[in-house]
């Protein structure tokens, strides 16, 4: 149902001056009542350095001049907010303008207060997120009652690939719309395989 709505594909396909954008997961992220500490700022994409330091990686330039922070954007995040966010329950900080940077991602000591002020809410339920995902970011702490919990799409723009890792049988693939199939096309566990599940960061 999330990827047959007109409204997300309509700006996902500006974004990328495209509609041949790809699915690469379908995910997500939660915050529990109690969770009192801020989540350090990251970004969600970076650049090759070596096997051991980033195995599941996006950019590599073999001579060295250009960073993924240098291209245009090549991967969102399109947030889906079930619940109000609200400044207490959770809310995403989000780091305008950081997506070409390169300075250093202050660590959670050094992070001015601007930056831990900078969330985005309040923002009501069933609105949408759609993130850069080089843009630094980070979760904020949960002092309500109640779990804040935002699913998520994630696609690549038609000229950009990572490894992607097979989430969805070939059998519920076939349920799927015509436009929903084509996003997910490289997602799809072969018809002979059985979905592996679990944590697959380290992908083939």
């Amino acid at each position: 149902m999330l990827l047959d709505i007109p409204a997300v594909t309509e700006i996902v396909t500006a974004i990328f001056e495209s509609p041949n954008y790809v699915l690469r997961a379908a995910s997500g992220d939660f915050c529990l009542p109690g969770a009192v500490e801020y989540q350090p700022l990251h970004a969600d994409v970076n650049d090759w350095r070596s096997d051991e330091r980033t195995p599941f990686s996006a950019y590599h330039d073999p001579r060295g001049q250009i960073s993924i922070r240098d291209l245009p954007c090549p991967y969102v995040c399109v947030n889906f907010l079930p619940q109000d966010v609200t400044r207490l329950n959770g809310p995403t900080r989000q780091i305008p303008g950081t997506q070409n940077s390169r300075v250093r991602i202050p660590r959670l000591d050094d992070e001015p207060e601007w930056m831990r002020l900078s969330t985005v809410c309040p923002a009501p339920a069933g609105g949408i997120m759609i993130r850069d995902v080089r843009a630094w970011h980070g979760g904020t702490p949960n002092v309500s009652d109640s779990m804040r919990a935002i699913p998520n799409l994630e696609f690549y723009a038609p000229w950009f690939r990572e490894p992607i890792v097979p989430g969805i049988t070939y059998e519920d693939y076939r349920k799927l719309s015509e436009h929903a199939q084509r996003l997910v096309r490289h997602c799809v566990a072969d018809s002979s395989e059985t979905l592996v599940t679990g944590p697959t960061l380290r992908a083939p």
